[in-house]
């Protein structure tokens, strides 16, 4: 009886549960809709560009006289701009281009196949047909793994296989062929033209353009985290520690953009470079040096990982040891987040940088956190003089005899292992490894306290190390774009605001051919 009333419970909970679901369903479909909106604007005007294409598409269909001049092939046409309209030009130019050439060549191969066929006499015009479907298909499909065609063409020849097989199997039944290949080419040119006219003429969304501000967002966001987990690791540490929210903290979800663009940087590349797009000085835009430059930035991104993981350290230094060098780190933190946004400034308004400029405070930072270093070389050292907590000399002396014994023990098991010897009667059976310290007889070990303060500040080097790597390749940037030459009067603007990450997934696969 009680079971039975257990599962009637835990049945009208579900109801409930899916009820309240229901119930809250139009409130979060409604935020849900906004946020999408207003992370990237663009979208709800690409939407309205599709909506308008398909509705201009239809008439083709819906007006008497169209209909008439292309019947029911006018679908090809509906069912192109559904797949060719893409985000961007640049996306839009590379399926179209692709479709549109796949297309023609299919067309006028089956044309040919099926003129060759009908000369051979109808016995063989069956086997000359499927011999010529099985060659043509498994070499196009062999194509596809070049890594050249596969990133530049590949839906090209995957349109260019539907395409030849249609048109060349249905000419064995049916006899104008011609008219099958003439109806298929010029639906799918009117869908791809009317794509190409609304993506370039209508709000046009360049994947140049996307591309160069993915790069200053993302210049922005390393800068912006760099100062926040320093600044967190000097005044928030303890309070940081014992949280497990990483996933939903800004400058994580900010600097795992940053890592995770490798894919995006280079598919922006790609479509950016099918696009009649050139500078103001009638260069082109160095494309593949902007991938460069956000490879260097992921490098880059690995110290801040790092460094915000010195928030999330089990182990922490004392705030008495930390407050010594508070100061000189955050002043370091400073200049390089603002050499960051200097570099994020010179792409932004497309003029080169001074790298004396911009390294000459960031060297003053180093030689101040030196300094501060050298002046209490005792607390990094381990001295107990410099220790702020104060451990008892038979404390110690007891850790240490202990981690002799379990050496011993270690060392005997390792050997008993090897030579195949059992151990003595009455003798407890002993582990091969010695297992691992307590988290409480670590911290109570010398150096303890240091180490973690000192992988805090060798990761502050490592990051002004590669900061070196990342100038020089936005400055090659700059020489390769053509950008403004440095003016000795051009000021330094840096912002504190936090950044957009501008790195949007706009790009809606598709994975129907047709």
């Amino acid at each position: 009886m009680a079971e039975t009333n257990n599962r009637s419970s835990s049945h009208w909970k579900y109801i409930y549960s899916f009820a309240d679901k229901v119930k809250k369903f139009p409130d979060l479909a409604r935020r849900t809709a906004w946020e999408v909106g207003k992370e990237d604007p663009r979208r709800v005007v690409h939407s309205l560009k599709v909506g308008l294409a398909l509705t201009l598409v239809s008439l083709l269909y819906l007006m008497e006289p169209l209909f008439k001049g292309i019947g029911k092939n006018a679908m090809w046409a509906v069912m192109t701009v559904v797949v060719v309209m893409e985000f961007t030009v640049g996306a839009t130019l590379c399926k179209g281009l692709n479709r549109g050439l796949g297309t023609l060549v299919a067309g006028s191969l089956a044309f040919l196949i099926e003129y060759v066929a009908d000369a051979s006499g109808q016995v063989f015009q069956g086997v000359f047909i499927g011999a010529t479907v099985f060659l043509l298909g498994a070499a196009a499909t062999y194509i596809r793994f070049i890594p050249y065609i596969k990133k530049n063409y590949d839906y090209g020849v995957l349109i260019f296989l539907l395409t030849f097989n249609l048109i060349t199997v249905s000419s064995y039944r049916v006899d104008d062929v011609w008219s099958i290949a003439k109806d298929r080419i010029s639906t799918i040119a009117i869908g791809c033209g009317l794509c190409l006219v609304m993506s370039l003429l209508v709000f046009p969304n360049w994947s140049g353009e996307d591309l160069h501000n993915c790069t200053i967002s993302k210049l922005e966001v390393l800068a912006n985290s760099i100062e926040v987990s320093v600044k967190e690791y000097f005044y928030d540490s303890e309070k940081r520690a014992t949280q497990d929210d990483s996933f939903e903290d800004p400058t994580y979800i900010g600097y795992k953009a940053v890592l995770d663009s490798k894919a995006k940087d280079e598919t922006l590349a790609l479509q950016a470079s099918w696009e009649p797009r050139y500078s103001i000085y009638c260069h082109k835009i160095p494309l593949q040096q902007y991938v460069r430059v956000g490879a260097s930035l992921r490098h880059f991104g690995y110290t801040v990982v790092a460094l915000h993981g010195c928030l999330q350290s089990e182990i922490q230094t004392p705030r008495s040891i930390r407050i010594l060098y508070k100061d000189s780190c955050i002043r370091l933190a400073r200049e390089v987040s603002k050499v960051l946004r200097e570099l994020a400034n010179s792409i932004r308004k497309k003029h080169q940088f001074s790298p004396q400029i911009l390294s000459c405070n960031v060297n003053e930072a180093l030689r101040d956190l030196d300094n501060a270093l050298k002046s209490q070389p005792q607390v990094l050292l381990g001295s107990r003089n410099g220790r702020t907590t104060n451990t008892s000399s038979p404390t110690i002396a007891h850790l240490e005899q202990k981690f002799e014994e379990d050496t011993r023990i270690s060392s005997w098991g390792i050997k008993n292992d090897h030579s195949g010897e059992q151990p003595k009667a009455g003798q407890a059976h002993k582990k091969v490894l010695r297992p691992q310290l307590s988290k409480t007889t670590i911290t109570s070990l010398e150096f303890s306290e240091a180490l973690p303060f000192a992988a805090f500040t060798s990761l502050l080097l490592e990051m002004v190390a590669i900061l070196d790597h990342v100038m020089d390749e936005v400055e090659e940037l700059g020489k390769m774009a053509h950008f403004r030459e440095f003016r000795h009067d051009d000021e330094i603007v840096v912002t504190c605001e936090r950044p957009k990450m501008n790195i949007a997934q706009n790009d809606l696969a598709s994975y129907g051919t047709e």
